[in-house]
């Protein structure tokens, strides 16, 4: 990378910089995938009493530019980083911003899984939007070329489950979306188990105790997905 990116945290005690990662992030994705601002701050306070699981609010700044930033959950219960955003400028991205943006994630996403107890994280796991949700062909664009970033940063398709992120916005019907995962630990592979138990973890972790999202909605959208979810 030709430009020098300084990163930083935004917390629930240093929110410089919000305005304009939300302003970018206002940008990047349609609606129906975007989550109103609240829930960063929701994300924000939870982090600071919610140990071992966290929540990380990466971004790198050009400048005084937002070059990039991403978020992410830590869930202790499956040793598994969840990334729910990444996100690059499109005034400055290039020259590897996107994958240096994720790489940065995922080691503190590894250094939560240590502090938690583990030798390393096992698992990092992500949604995408399918192209049948977009609505423009520049949006579809944007798919395909997010598509191609993820596989070449070793995240792979897990197709066993058709995937439902839960509603965002009051609906009670989940979001077909991609669910991606990478390895850290031995086999490259993951389980049905081991992805049933991940998907409640971020339903419970992240869409009840953060987004608060009512049980109801919530089990109905696991109950499509076939996942015996006793344990939420």
């Amino acid at each position: 990378m030709t430009a020098e990116i300084n990163w930083t945290e935004i917390t629930n005690d240093n929110q410089m910089n919000l305005e304009s990662v939300l302003k970018l992030y206002d940008q990047a994705f349609p609606i129906e995938v975007r989550e109103p601002y609240d829930v960063f701050q929701k994300g924000l306070k939870y982090a600071t009493s919610s140990f071992p699981n966290s929540f990380r609010f990466l971004v790198g700044m050009e400048g005084d530019t937002v070059a990039s930033f991403a978020t992410g959950h830590y869930l202790a219960d499956v040793n598994t980083g969840f990334i729910v955003y990444i996100v690059t400028n499109p005034l400055v991205r290039g020259n590897g911003l996107g994958s240096t943006t994720l790489l940065k994630m995922e080691e503190l996403l590894k250094k939560d899984a240590i502090s938690a107890g583990h030798s390393a994280l096992r698992f990092s796991i992500l949604e995408t939007e399918m192209e049948e949700l977009v609505h423009t062909e520049a949006e579809k664009e944007d798919c395909i070329k997010r598509e191609r970033f993820y596989e070449k940063n070793n995240y792979r398709s897990h197709e066993s489950i058709n995937y439902l992120q839960p509603p965002l916005h009051g609906d009670t019907n989940g979001i077909p979306l991609n669910l991606l995962f990478k390895s850290f630990q031995g086999s490259q592979t993951i389980t049905q188990i081991e992805i049933s138990d991940i998907i409640q973890a971020m339903y419970r972790e992240k869409y009840y105790e953060v987004n608060r999202i009512d049980k109801a909605i919530l089990s109905k959208c696991l109950n499509k997905m076939g996942i015996d979810h006793t344990s939420f």
